[in-house]
């Protein structure tokens, strides 16, 4: 199937200024010249533009711009032509349809930066990269997509493997020397280059929390008891009427999400039901909805109205919902209804009641006071998430597993030196360790796994 030539919509469905069909593969050319008679693309040099009316037989579909590509300098290595035309979904339509009946096939979903995986333009974690610079909102997660299109992740890789391929060739070598019982790989600095591969691999590993809040945002759950004030602060965190702020208590039903971006990160916001003892099923449901979201939230922010008399219920609340990997932010609302002496009383009651860390804010939604403190509250917890000893970020779950098994892979290497455990056991583990490493960059793989892969991208990509 890499010998057909392919064809796709590469810009989003819908009515544009201009819309854009790639084709690719050997006969690219000749497919799109069937089409084309205003010149002989044949003969035209790479990387040139042509003008002129794409046909369907006698018919005049449009009138179109032809980019050129010859192979292999193209971004899939093959023939490619590149048509823009005017953005009418139906003259896109008629144009796949006659590029078909001229001999080529509607592409599948990124089966052209496969191609291009497939004839080493790019590696695996490219590739990868490219649907999630695509898929980048804000800026956080396009620097960290673009580091890695340019391969940031397998030059960090493929210094490591570099050195333990070394290793391996020698450890392979003794197996056929076996009989003379000679070693040739020095098991001492064997030791010292798997514990400098166990430092890059931690720091990598552990720069996965931090990709994750970058490429999926941070979530962020607002909790408190009904009328704390949840819905107005979403509303004013967003500068827009998101949600129904009403006297009455229970009107937030279902939670409400919307995305925020500061500073560049994404934090995804949950306003949830009040949390309280309720026999309205509705509500009820809505509260059981709320403790689910806190379940899976990174951040708490929990709000408590300064003129409240008791918070023994807050703080039950608040400890019912704690984990120790929760950031906690309690936040004293209604400033504005209170004098400055009982929202101070409101904070030493929280400290002396709970012993999980947390952060302190007083707000006003209505006024708009400190909302920037929160905001910068936030975008602390994300930037604390950052090492600063490696500059490649992981964000991507199926690199994060290769590393985590190329780790156990070296620490059973490790042991295997310590206990001076049989050459052939030590050659296995180390080809272990350079396999999980391979997986990153595509030197090792399978079917399955580019099928999985290639399959989450958009058709013409």
């Amino acid at each position: 199937m890499n010998n057909d030539t392919i064809c796709a919509l590469a810009t989003a469905n819908g009515i544009g200024a201009l819309g854009i069909i790639r084709v690719s593969g050997n006969e690219a050319l000749s497919v799109v010249q069937k089409s084309f008679p205003a010149k002989n693309l044949e003969k035209q040099k790479s990387h040139t533009i042509h003008y002129g009316y794409f046909m369907d037989e006698e018919e005049a579909i449009d009138e179109v711009m032809l980019s050129i590509f010859l192979a292999p300098k193209s971004f899939t290595t093959e023939n490619s032509v590149e048509i823009a035309f005017h953005g009418s979904p139906h003259i896109g339509k008629r144009i796949l349809e006659t590029l078909i009946k001229n001999g080529a096939r509607m592409a599948k979903a990124g089966e052209f930066t496969l191609r291009a995986f497939i004839n080493g333009r790019i590696d695996l974690s490219q590739a990868e990269a490219i649907a999630d610079v695509i898929a980048s909102e804000n800026e956080a997660s396009r620097k960290v997509a673009i580091n890695q299109l340019k391969g940031g992740i397998t030059n960090e890789i493929s210094v490591l493997r570099t050195d333990l391929l070394n290793f391996v060739s020698l450890i392979e070598l003794e197996l056929d020397f076996a009989e003379e019982d000679v070693e040739f790989a020095d098991r001492s600095a064997l030791s010292g280059l798997l514990d400098k591969i166990e430092v890059k691999l931690n720091s990598l590993i552990e720069s996965f929390q931090y990709g994750n809040a970058i490429k999926n945002g941070t979530a962020v759950a607002i909790i408190g008891k009904p009328n704390a004030g949840k819905s107005t602060l979403l509303n004013s965190l967003l500068k827009e009427e998101r949600a129904i702020v009403s006297n009455i208590a229970g009107t937030t039903r279902d939670t409400i999400e919307e995305v925020l971006h500061i500073k560049g990160h994404a934090f995804r916001l949950i306003d949830t039901a009040g949390l309280r003892e309720t026999v309205d099923e509705i509500e009820a449901i809505g509260v059981k909805k709320a403790k689910e979201k806190v379940e899976n939230a990174n951040i708490l922010v929990y709000l408590a109205d300064a003129a409240t008399q008791d918070f023994s219920e807050d703080i039950d609340m608040i400890q019912s919902l704690l984990r120790e990997d929760l950031k906690l932010i309690i936040c004293a609302t209604k400033i504005d209804e209170v004098i400055p002496t009982k929202y101070e009383t409101v904070e030493d009651i929280f400290r002396n009641a709970i012993s999980h860390e947390f952060d302190f804010i007083k707000i006003s939604a209505v006024e708009n006071q400190n909302i920037q403190d929160l905001k910068n509250e936030l975008s602390s917890y994300v930037e604390h998430l950052k090492t600063e000893e490696n500059n490649v970020v992981i964000t991507n779950q199926r690199h994060f597993e290769a590393l985590r098994k190329s780790m156990d892979a070296v620490d059973k290497v490790k042991e295997a030196i310590s206990f001076r455990i049989s050459t052939e056991l030590l050659a296995y583990e180390l080809r272990n360790a350079l396999e999980h490493l391979g997986e990153i960059s595509g030197e090792v793989t399978n079917d399955e796994v580019l099928g999985n892969i290639f399959s989450k991208f958009c058709i013409g990509k």
